[in-house]
């Protein structure tokens, strides 16, 4: 008898085991090629320049079942050798988790993309708490243009190029859900909306940023 209660709970445990191990996978979508990041980098806005921020689009994809592309983070730099987040991406079309496509092409991801509140979702395909709500993280961080171009360099607007993570410059942050304060351009820019308040995660988040990215399927 003892010896079957101690197979019986053996078998139980295992169940139960194998079942947190399920609930614990993430939702796979190999077909998804555009997602807003889940997480930021460890350090703020410090992502570790353009190749960290490409890192972490690459590890969050490859969790998510996608990471047979080559994933590029939407992200512009400033100064000698400035480059445009529009010209890192690809050519399109890009879809979310669910297969909605956002934007055809580069002249479309600038014209009027299909991003708001219900298809700006992560690579776990989860939507982000937008405008209204008590954790607001829309802010997400491109250092660019409306047209995905680098700013000008006379004021920092990529947070040192994407290495700087305390109170000292600023990031270009865009509305992933395409609300604002009003109903003007920037507020409802998905690229280019206002500059954050410095480089820490505390003074991201005093204006809405979780400092996450968006990542594209550039391939």
């Amino acid at each position: 008898m003892k010896t079957r209660i101690l197979a019986v709970a053996a078998a139980f445990a295992a169940i139960s085991g194998g079942s947190a191990f399920a609930q614990q996978q993430q939702p796979q979508f190999p077909d998804m090629t555009f997602f807003v990041s889940s997480k930021p980098g460890p350090d703020g806005a410090n992502l570790g320049g353009l190749e960290g921020a490409d890192k972490l689009c690459q590890t969050l994809a490859t969790a998510a079942g996608a990471g047979a592309k080559s994933w590029k983070a939407y992200l512009s730099t400033q100064g000698a050798g400035a480059v445009n987040a529009r010209d890192r991406i690809g050519k399109g079309p890009w879809q979310n988790a669910k297969g909605i496509v956002i934007a055809t092409s580069i002249d479309d991801l600038h014209g009027d993309p299909k991003l708001s509140l219900d298809t700006s979702l992560t690579e776990r395909g989860t939507k982000l708490a937008g405008a209204g709500y008590n954790n607001n993280v829309h802010d997400i961080l491109t250092g660019s243009d409306a047209q995905g171009r680098a700013l000008p360099a006379d004021k920092d607007m990529t947070c040192g190029n994407w290495t700087k993570g305390g109170t000292d410059g600023a990031a270009m942050v865009g509305h992933e859900d395409r609300l604002g304060l009003n109903d003007s351009p920037p507020m409802k820019s998905w690229n280019s909306s206002h500059p954050s308040r410095g480089c820490s995660m505390a003074t991201l988040a005093m204006t809405g940023s979780g400092g996450l990215v968006y990542c594209f399927a550039a391939n």
